[in-house]
C-alpha cells in the first residue's frame, strides 16, 4: 500500500474514535507497505490515560510481529504525536512517522518541541501534512460538537467499543 492509502486507513480509525465520543485520532503501523496493526483513541471509553492510538497500535504491532523492535515499520497517524507517544516511537525503533494534522498544544515532532531532534539512540524520519486538511477537519468537527453539547448543558457520552 502507498502512504496515502495507509493514511486513509488511519483516518478510518479516527472516525471510529469519533463515533465512540473519543478525540478522533487514528494510527496504522505498516511494514513494507502491509498493515501490521491499527488503532484509535480509547482514553475515555477505557478510562486510561495511555490509550492513545499510537500506543495501542505499537502494542498490537509488537504482538503481531513477536518482538518490541519495530525497526522495519512505519507509523501513520492523523495527529502529530504527543511526548508520551514520541517516547514510545523512539523506544520501539519505528523507522518513519507520517502524520496529518499538527498539534499546537502537545505535538512533539516540531509544533511544541521536537523530541526526535534530541540525541536519543533512535531518531525516526518524520513527514508531516499527509491528508492534513482531512485530519484537521475531523478534529475540528469533533470539538465543535463537544462545545455545542456543553453549551446545551449535556455531558458527552462515551460509548463502550464493540468487542
Amino acid at each position: 500500500m502507498e502512504d496515502r492509502e495507509l493514511m486513509l486507513l488511519a483516518l478510518e480509525e479516527a472516525q471510529k474514535a469519533a463515533e465512540l465520543g473519543e478525540v478522533p485520532v487514528g494510527a496504522v503501523i505498516a511494514r513494507r507497505g502491509e498493515v501490521v496493526a491499527s488503532a484509535h483513541n480509547t482514553r475515555e471509553t477505557e478510562k486510561n490515560a495511555t490509550h492513545h492510538a499510537e500506543l495501542i497500535a505499537i502494542d498490537r504491532a509488537c504482538r503481531a510481529l513477536g518482538g518490541w523492535r519495530l525497526w522495519e515499520c512505519e507509523l501513520f497517524v492523523t495527529l502529530e504525536p504527543c511526548p508520551m507517544c514520541a517516547g514510545a516511537i523512539v523506544n520501539s525503533r519505528i523507522r518513519r512517522v507520517v502524520y496529518g494534522a499538527k498539534d499546537e498544544k502537545a505535538g512533539c515532532c516540531g509544533s511544541v518541541t521536537d523530541l526526535f531532534a534530541l540525541p536519543f539512540n533512535h531518531r525516526p524520519v518524520v513527514e508531516s501534512g499527509l491528508l492534513e486538511e482531512e485530519s484537521h477537519a475531523l478534529l475540528q468537527r469533533f470539538f465543535e460538537r463537544l462545545r455545542e453539547q456543553r453549551r446545551e448543558g449535556s455531558k458527552p457520552k462515551w460509548k463502550k467499543p464493540q468487542s
